[in-house]
C-alpha cells in the first residue's frame, strides 16, 4: 500500500495533522456517508492507528482492573481481536470524567503494533498472528489523572513518556525485543513540592533541525530537545506550566509548544541556533484561547487550534498576530487534522467543522454523529476513521 493508506500514530506519519487522503466526504450523518460503524467494547480515548486492513485501538473496563487491544477489518469494521493485554487488582485511581484507563494511542508498523497504557504496563502485538510478542511492567509513575502520553517509533525505538507527580523520565526500548536502551530523567528543579505541578501527558515530537533529528519533549516547567538515539538532554526552555498535553509542532524554521494547564501559552521558539534553542529564542507568546488538551496544525503561514473553550483560532505563524477568532461551539479535545485542502475539526458534542485554510472563516460543511469524540480521526485513503465514546465509525463517500 502506498503511504497515504496508512495511519501509523495519533497524528499521522509526521506527527503533524496532515494527510494525502483523497476524496473524502464532506457531509455525513448516521445515514449518509457512513461505510460501517461498529461498537467499540468497554472504554477508552485513545485514537485509531491504521495498517493495511486492520484498524487498531485500546481500551479498558471502567474500573481500569482490565486493559486490551482491539483489532477491527478495514474494510467493514469487524471487530476481529479482543486482546487482554494486562489485568490489574488495584488500579490507581483517578476522577472518571477527566480520564481513561486507555488514553494513550497505540502506534504502529508492518508487522507490529505497540500499546502503552502509562504505568500499567506497554506490550508489543504481532498482528499478523495476534500474540503478544513481549510486555514490560516495571515502568511506573503516579500520574495522578491517568495516563496520557503515547509512544513514538523513531527507529528502532519505541519512546514512552512517564511525567508523574513522583518521578519524570523518558524511556527508549529496543522495538523488537522491549529491552531498555535508554532511560533520561528529567533534569528540572521544581519550585513547588507539589506533584501535582510536575505531571505531564503530552506526546513527543520528532524534529528534524538541521541535519539531525532531535526529540521534543514538553514537561512539567520545561520543554526539552532530547537526542533520540542516546536520549541526552540537548537543550532546555523553561516555562511556568504543568499537565501538558497537547502536541509540538514545526514549520516554517519555529517551533510551536503549548505551555500546558493553569493558563495555557502558545509559544513560538526559533530554531536557528547551532546548539538548540534557549529561552531567548521565543519570539512570541500566545494567552487568549489556548487548548489544554488538542495539538495545533500549521498550514503554510498560518497556525489553527481549537480550545475547550469552543473556539477556533487563526495565527500568523511567524509574528503570532491574530489572524481571526471565532466561536464554533462545543469543546475541542480532538487534535485537528487536514487532508485535500480542507480542515477536519471533531467537538466532544458529535459535532464536526469542514473548514477551507485561509485569513478569514470559510466553513465548508458541519456534520453531526450521536456521540462525540476525544479521540482525533484517522484519514488515509478516501475515509475518516472516527472514534466517538461509543462507536468506531468509517466515514467514506457511499
Amino acid at each position: 500500500m502506498q503511504q497515504d493508506s496508512n495511519w501509523p500514530d495519533f497524528r499521522g506519519h509526521k506527527g503533524d495533522g496532515f494527510s494525502g487522503a483523497t476524496d473524502l466526504p464532506k457531509e455525513w450523518n448516521e445515514k449518509k456517508n457512513v461505510r460501517w460503524k461498529t461498537p467499540v467494547p468497554e472504554h477508552g480515548w485513545s485514537s485509531p492507528v491504521v495498517w493495511e486492513n486492520h484498524i487498531w485501538l485500546t481500551a479498558a473496563t471502567e474500573d481500569g482492573k482490565e486493559q486490551f487491544a482491539l483489532c477491527f477489518e478495514r474494510t467493514t469494521g469487524k471487530l476481529l481481536q479482543r486482546i487482554l493485554v494486562f489485568q490489574n487488582p488495584s488500579p490507581q485511581a483517578f476522577p472518571r470524567s477527566n480520564n481513561t484507563y486507555a488514553s494513550p494511542s497505540p502506534v504502529i508498523e508492518k508487522g507490529r503494533v505497540y500499546v502503552h497504557f502509562g504505568t500499567f504496563g506497554t506490550a508489543c502485538i504481532d498482528t499478523r498472528r495476534f500474540t503478544i510478542l513481549w510486555t514490560r511492567r516495571d515502568l511506573n509513575c503516579q500520574h495522578g489523572q491517568g495516563p496520557g502520553s503515547s509512544p513514538l517509533l523513531f527507529q528502532d525505538k519505541l519512546i514512552l513518556t512517564y511525567d508523574g507527580m513522583d518521578v519524570q523520565y523518558l524511556v527508549a526500548l529496543e522495538a523488537k525485543t522491549g529491552k531498555t536502551l535508554w532511560k533520561t530523567p528529567r533534569n528540572t528543579r521544581f519550585s513547588n513540592s507539589d506533584g501535582d505541578l510536575h505531571k505531564a501527558y503530552t506526546t513527543p515530537y520528532l524534529l528534524k533541525r538541521g541535519s539531525q533529528q532531535e526529540l521534543v519533549s514538553v514537561g512539567a516547567s520545561a520543554a526539552c530537545g532530547y537526542d533520540p538515539g542516546s536520549g541526552k538532554e540537548l537543550w532546555r526552555i523553561p516555562h511556568p506550566g504543568f499537565s501538558n498535553a497537547s502536541r509540538p509542532i514545526s514549520g516554517n524554521g519555529l517551533l510551536f509548544l503549548n505551555t500546558g494547564f493553569n493558563r495555557p501559552e502558545l509559544w513560538a521558539v526559533k530554531l536557528d541556533r547551532p546548539d538548540g534553542p534557549t529561552p531567548d529564542d521565543v519570539v512570541w507568546r500566545y494567552t487568549k484561547g489556548v487548548p489544554n488538551l488538542s495539538s495545533p496544525l500549521l498550514l503554510e503561514d498560518l497556525l489553527y487550534f481549537v480550545a475547550d473553550s469552543e473556539v477556533l483560532t487563526c495565527l500568523e505563524a511567524a509574528t503570532g498576530k491574530e489572524v481571526y477568532k471565532e466561536r464554533i461551539g462545543g469543546r475541542f479535545y480532538a487534535s485537528p487534522v487536514y487532508a485535500g485542502g480542507l480542515i477536519y475539526l471533531f467537538n466532544e458534542r458529535g459535532k464536526a467543522w469542514i473548514v477551507k485554510p485561509g485569513r478569514t472563516l470559510n466553513t465548508v460543511a458541519q456534520n453531526e454523529l450521536e456521540m462525540g469524540c476525544h479521540a482525533s480521526p484517522a484519514l488515509c485513503g478516501k475515509a475518516l476513521y472516527v472514534r466517538t465514546s461509543t462507536h468506531l465509525y468509517c466515514l467514506e463517500r457511499v
